[in-house]
Protein backbone atom coordinates (compact mmCIF):
# COMPACT_ATOMS: atom_id res chain seq x y z
CA UNK A 1 0.00 0.00 0.00
CA UNK A 2 1.51 3.89 -0.89
CA UNK A 3 0.28 6.10 1.80
CA UNK A 4 1.25 9.83 1.52
CA UNK A 5 0.94 11.89 4.29
CA UNK A 6 0.72 15.54 4.25
CA UNK A 7 2.02 17.16 7.52
CA UNK A 8 0.44 20.86 8.22
CA UNK A 9 2.79 23.37 9.50
CA UNK A 10 0.19 24.32 12.00
CA UNK A 11 0.43 20.68 12.66
CA UNK A 12 4.10 20.63 13.04
CA UNK A 13 6.39 20.60 16.47
CA UNK A 14 4.93 21.25 19.64
CA UNK A 15 5.67 17.32 20.42
CA UNK A 16 3.16 15.75 17.50
CA UNK A 17 6.23 15.25 15.39
CA UNK A 18 6.87 12.52 17.88
CA UNK A 19 3.54 10.82 17.50
CA UNK A 20 4.08 11.20 13.53
CA UNK A 21 7.17 9.84 13.58
CA UNK A 22 5.90 6.34 15.83
CA UNK A 23 3.29 5.59 12.95
CA UNK A 24 5.43 6.41 9.81
CA UNK A 25 7.86 3.66 11.62
CA UNK A 26 4.94 1.41 11.90
CA UNK A 27 3.48 1.32 8.89
CA UNK A 28 6.58 0.53 7.18
CA UNK A 29 7.72 -2.01 9.46
CA UNK A 30 4.45 -3.05 8.31
CA UNK A 31 5.28 -3.34 4.70
CA UNK A 32 3.99 0.18 3.59
CA UNK A 33 5.44 2.89 0.94
CA UNK A 34 5.41 5.80 2.56
CA UNK A 35 6.13 9.62 1.35
CA UNK A 36 5.83 12.54 3.82
CA UNK A 37 4.96 16.21 2.05
CA UNK A 38 5.37 19.13 4.93
CA UNK A 39 4.33 22.78 5.33
CA UNK A 40 5.96 24.87 7.37
CA UNK A 41 3.80 28.63 7.07
CA UNK A 42 4.34 29.88 10.78
CA UNK A 43 7.89 28.95 10.36
CA UNK A 44 8.04 31.11 7.64
CA UNK A 45 6.07 33.64 8.89
CA UNK A 46 8.80 33.75 11.79
CA UNK A 47 11.69 33.73 9.77
CA UNK A 48 10.10 36.88 7.26
CA UNK A 49 9.52 39.18 10.48
CA UNK A 50 13.45 38.42 12.38
CA UNK A 51 14.36 39.47 8.66
CA UNK A 52 12.18 42.20 9.25
CA UNK A 53 10.42 41.49 5.64
CA UNK A 54 7.31 42.39 5.12
CA UNK A 55 4.76 39.57 4.33
CA UNK A 56 1.50 40.70 2.36
CA UNK A 57 -1.53 38.43 1.41
CA UNK A 58 -4.23 38.59 -1.08
CA UNK A 59 -7.28 36.19 -1.33
CA UNK A 60 -5.39 34.75 1.53
CA UNK A 61 -2.08 33.64 -0.75
CA UNK A 62 1.08 35.14 0.49
CA UNK A 63 3.02 37.52 -2.11
CA UNK A 64 6.28 35.93 -2.42
CA UNK A 65 8.91 38.38 -3.55
CA UNK A 66 12.41 37.28 -4.61
CA UNK A 67 13.49 38.06 -0.79
CA UNK A 68 10.84 36.50 0.31
CA UNK A 69 11.42 33.32 -2.26
CA UNK A 70 14.97 33.03 -0.62
CA UNK A 71 13.74 32.68 2.73
CA UNK A 72 10.74 30.76 2.18
CA UNK A 73 13.54 27.84 -0.01
CA UNK A 74 15.26 28.00 3.36
CA UNK A 75 13.08 27.48 5.95
CA UNK A 76 11.19 24.60 3.44
CA UNK A 77 14.13 23.02 2.26
CA UNK A 78 16.52 23.38 4.98
CA UNK A 79 14.97 24.14 8.75
CA UNK A 80 12.01 21.98 8.42
CA UNK A 81 12.86 19.51 6.13
CA UNK A 82 16.19 18.53 7.37
CA UNK A 83 14.54 18.42 11.33
CA UNK A 84 12.37 15.70 9.68
CA UNK A 85 15.12 14.16 8.12
CA UNK A 86 17.13 13.65 11.23
CA UNK A 87 14.12 12.76 13.44
CA UNK A 88 13.69 9.68 11.14
CA UNK A 89 16.94 9.01 11.33
CA UNK A 90 17.32 8.85 14.88
CA UNK A 91 14.14 6.28 15.02
CA UNK A 92 15.90 4.17 12.83
CA UNK A 93 13.70 5.34 9.47
CA UNK A 94 15.62 5.94 6.35
CA UNK A 95 14.29 9.39 5.28
CA UNK A 96 15.46 11.49 2.55
CA UNK A 97 14.75 14.94 1.89
CA UNK A 98 14.34 16.44 -1.44
CA UNK A 99 12.04 19.44 -2.35
CA UNK A 100 9.81 19.80 -5.79
CA UNK A 101 12.85 21.03 -7.75
CA UNK A 102 14.85 18.24 -7.43
CA UNK A 103 14.74 16.12 -10.29
CA UNK A 104 11.94 18.36 -11.87
CA UNK A 105 9.54 16.69 -9.38
CA UNK A 106 7.13 19.66 -9.29
CA UNK A 107 7.32 22.10 -12.31
CA UNK A 108 5.28 24.93 -12.02
CA UNK A 109 4.55 28.28 -14.08
CA UNK A 110 3.86 31.96 -12.29
CA UNK A 111 0.28 32.29 -10.71
CA UNK A 112 -2.16 34.81 -10.23
CA UNK A 113 -4.64 35.57 -7.38
CA UNK A 114 -8.50 34.46 -8.05
CA UNK A 115 -8.73 37.92 -8.40
CA UNK A 116 -6.05 38.76 -11.00
CA UNK A 117 -3.34 40.08 -9.33
CA UNK A 118 0.42 39.03 -9.55
CA UNK A 119 1.56 36.89 -6.73
CA UNK A 120 5.26 37.11 -7.50
CA UNK A 121 6.53 33.77 -7.17
CA UNK A 122 4.09 31.69 -5.98
CA UNK A 123 3.34 29.25 -8.60
CA UNK A 124 0.80 27.30 -10.17
CA UNK A 125 1.54 23.27 -10.45
CA UNK A 126 2.16 22.24 -14.47
CA UNK A 127 3.26 19.32 -13.80
CA UNK A 128 4.59 15.76 -11.57
CA UNK A 129 7.52 13.99 -12.37
CA UNK A 130 7.00 10.95 -9.71
CA UNK A 131 10.16 9.04 -10.92
CA UNK A 132 12.15 10.54 -8.20
CA UNK A 133 10.04 9.92 -5.92
CA UNK A 134 9.59 6.15 -7.03
CA UNK A 135 13.05 5.87 -7.07
CA UNK A 136 13.45 6.49 -3.39
CA UNK A 137 10.54 4.39 -2.85
CA UNK A 138 12.20 0.84 -4.72
CA UNK A 139 15.33 2.05 -3.00
CA UNK A 140 13.59 1.27 0.66
CA UNK A 141 13.92 5.37 1.51
CA UNK A 142 11.22 6.79 2.78
CA UNK A 143 10.88 10.49 1.11
CA UNK A 144 10.37 13.59 2.87
CA UNK A 145 8.96 16.80 0.28
CA UNK A 146 9.09 20.22 0.64
CA UNK A 147 6.62 22.00 -1.89
CA UNK A 148 8.96 24.15 -3.28
CA UNK A 149 8.74 23.69 -7.05
CA UNK A 150 10.90 24.65 -9.97
CA UNK A 151 10.13 27.30 -13.03
CA UNK A 152 8.84 25.13 -16.23
CA UNK A 153 12.48 26.30 -17.80
CA UNK A 154 14.33 25.55 -14.73
CA UNK A 155 15.57 29.17 -14.20
CA UNK A 156 14.35 29.79 -10.41
CA UNK A 157 12.53 28.30 -7.80
CA UNK A 158 8.52 28.91 -6.82
CA UNK A 159 6.42 28.51 -3.37
CA UNK A 160 3.52 26.71 -3.87
CA UNK A 161 1.32 25.83 -1.55
CA UNK A 162 1.95 22.36 0.28
CA UNK A 163 -1.61 21.02 0.39
CA UNK A 164 -2.03 21.70 -3.56
CA UNK A 165 1.36 20.44 -3.62
CA UNK A 166 0.95 17.13 -1.77
CA UNK A 167 -2.41 16.66 -3.69
CA UNK A 168 -0.69 17.06 -7.08
CA UNK A 169 2.03 14.02 -6.03
CA UNK A 170 -0.55 11.50 -4.50
CA UNK A 171 -2.32 11.66 -7.58
CA UNK A 172 0.83 10.87 -9.79
CA UNK A 173 1.93 8.16 -7.86
CA UNK A 174 -1.91 7.01 -7.61
CA UNK A 175 -1.09 6.57 -4.16
CA UNK A 176 -3.99 4.31 -2.15
CA UNK A 177 -4.25 6.73 0.37
CA UNK A 178 -3.62 10.14 0.58
CA UNK A 179 -4.18 11.80 4.25
CA UNK A 180 -3.91 14.94 5.33
CA UNK A 181 -3.13 15.74 9.14
CA UNK A 182 -4.32 19.16 10.17
CA UNK A 183 -5.74 20.94 13.50
CA UNK A 184 -9.22 19.61 13.45
CA UNK A 185 -10.81 16.27 13.77
CA UNK A 186 -12.94 16.30 10.93
CA UNK A 187 -14.00 19.07 8.16
CA UNK A 188 -16.99 21.15 9.55
CA UNK A 189 -19.99 21.79 7.70
CA UNK A 190 -20.37 24.90 10.14
CA UNK A 191 -16.85 26.26 11.41
CA UNK A 192 -18.42 27.37 14.06
CA UNK A 193 -20.16 24.10 14.87
CA UNK A 194 -17.84 21.24 16.26
CA UNK A 195 -20.97 18.59 16.08
CA UNK A 196 -21.50 19.45 12.08
CA UNK A 197 -18.58 17.29 11.41
CA UNK A 198 -18.41 15.59 8.26
CA UNK A 199 -17.63 11.95 7.66
CA UNK A 200 -17.45 11.00 4.11
CA UNK A 201 -18.00 13.66 0.74
CA UNK A 202 -17.83 12.14 -3.12
CA UNK A 203 -16.03 14.20 -5.05
CA UNK A 204 -18.87 16.34 -6.30
CA UNK A 205 -19.96 16.99 -2.91
CA UNK A 206 -16.40 18.00 -1.62
CA UNK A 207 -16.47 20.55 -4.90
CA UNK A 208 -19.82 21.66 -3.46
CA UNK A 209 -18.48 22.07 -0.26
CA UNK A 210 -15.54 24.21 -1.52
CA UNK A 211 -17.77 26.77 -2.84
CA UNK A 212 -19.49 27.16 -0.04
CA UNK A 213 -19.54 30.36 2.83
CA UNK A 214 -18.91 27.12 5.23
CA UNK A 215 -15.32 26.00 3.89
CA UNK A 216 -13.15 28.18 5.01
CA UNK A 217 -9.59 29.66 3.93
CA UNK A 218 -7.38 27.34 5.40
CA UNK A 219 -9.49 24.36 5.16
CA UNK A 220 -10.54 25.31 0.98
CA UNK A 221 -7.11 23.75 -0.09
CA UNK A 222 -7.03 21.06 1.61
CA UNK A 223 -10.52 20.31 -0.03
CA UNK A 224 -9.80 20.98 -3.36
CA UNK A 225 -5.99 18.78 -3.13
CA UNK A 226 -7.86 16.18 -1.66
CA UNK A 227 -10.74 16.56 -4.76
CA UNK A 228 -7.38 16.54 -6.96
CA UNK A 229 -5.87 13.49 -5.18
CA UNK A 230 -9.01 11.18 -5.79
CA UNK A 231 -9.83 12.44 -9.26
CA UNK A 232 -6.55 11.07 -10.63
CA UNK A 233 -6.26 8.10 -9.07
CA UNK A 234 -6.11 8.22 -5.30
CA UNK A 235 -7.97 5.63 -4.00
CA UNK A 236 -8.90 7.62 -0.99
CA UNK A 237 -8.17 11.02 0.65
CA UNK A 238 -8.80 11.62 4.56
CA UNK A 239 -8.80 14.84 6.60
CA UNK A 240 -8.28 14.71 10.55
CA UNK A 241 -6.35 15.82 13.35
CA UNK A 242 -2.74 15.48 13.68
CA UNK A 243 -2.62 13.23 17.50
CA UNK A 244 -1.11 10.03 17.98
CA UNK A 245 -2.67 7.16 16.18
CA UNK A 246 -3.99 9.67 13.73
CA UNK A 247 -2.87 8.08 10.48
CA UNK A 248 -4.24 4.13 11.76
CA UNK A 249 -7.66 6.31 13.18
CA UNK A 250 -7.36 7.98 9.76
CA UNK A 251 -7.76 4.48 7.51
CA UNK A 252 -10.34 3.14 9.61
CA UNK A 253 -12.76 5.87 9.13
CA UNK A 254 -11.94 8.41 11.92
CA UNK A 255 -11.45 11.27 9.42
CA UNK A 256 -13.62 13.31 7.02
CA UNK A 257 -13.41 10.30 3.99
CA UNK A 258 -13.30 12.02 0.25
CA UNK A 259 -13.82 8.83 -2.37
Amino acid sequence: MTILIKYGGNAMGAGGDQALLAELAELRAAGHAVILVHGGGPEIDEALTRRGVTSRRVDGLRITEAESLEIVEAVLCATANKRLVRACLQRGIPAVGISGEDGGLIRARRATSPSGEDLGFVGEITAVDPAPLQALLDAGFLPIVAPVAIAEDSAHAYNVNADTAAGAIAGALRADAYITLTNVERVLRDPADPTSAIQKLSIAEAGAFARSDGCESGMKPKILAAIEAVSTGVARAYICAAKPGAIAGALAGNATVIA
